[in-house]
């Protein structure tokens, strides 16, 4: 069965648009039956321009896999149709990729990546720090570097951040800027 929880923030979100989102999220069902959690968090930003002044961000957990796309339209009903279009777009990579042989190409690959991971660290420049804008916690899932490489890829990020029990540590997958991938294992010194 599932659970669709919607939030808003500076939106009063109706049951209208309750059901709207339980709508659209349930024609996911079809191609993605696991479906467990949806959580949809609806947005105004009153100093956005009046083009794009609502925010969807629709975020679905199905059988250990996270989605997640987020759009900024003038209207709210369009930014979650755009929302869940993106989501759909990623539940057909995914299927499609799953059977993919670059995956076990990369997972060969890794051990390489290693060495030209510390290498690339010390050419880097050093610039001037950042401040940290945002903090986010999540919980950290043990899978194996093929399961977190397929998540990244899910959520559209850079990088991935999981436990492997392989080597009973969190370790980082990330995309280099070549194409291939590259997993970040720490050990203490």
């Amino acid at each position: 069965m599932m659970k669709v929880i919607v939030h808003g923030r500076n939106v009063d979100v109706t049951d209208y648009m309750k059901e709207y989102v339980t709508k659209k999220v349930g024609k996911l069902e079809r191609y993605l039956p696991k479906i467990g959690e949806v959580r949809a968090e609806l947005s105004h930003n009153t100093s956005r321009s009046a083009n794009d002044r609502y925010t969807a961000q629709i975020t679905i957990w199905a059988n250990g896999q996270i989605m997640r796309a987020e759009e900024v339209t003038s209207d709210i009903f369009a930014a979650i149709d755009a929302s869940v279009d993106k989501i759909a777009s990623q539940i057909r990579r995914f299927k499609g990729r799953r059977y993919d042989n670059r995956r076990r190409a990369s997972h060969a690959a890794t051990e390489k990546v290693e060495s030209e991971v510390i290498a690339e660290a010390a050419e880097e420049e050093v610039e001037e720090p950042g401040y940290i804008i945002k903090r986010k916690e999540f919980l950290v899932q043990p899978m194996h570097e093929e399961e977190a490489l397929e998540q990244m890829e899910l959520l559209g990020h850079d990088f991935f951040l999981f436990f492997n029990p392989k080597g009973n540590s969190v370790n980082v997958i990330y995309r280099r800027k070549d194409g291939n991938y590259g997993l970040l294992q720490p050990s203490l010194s």
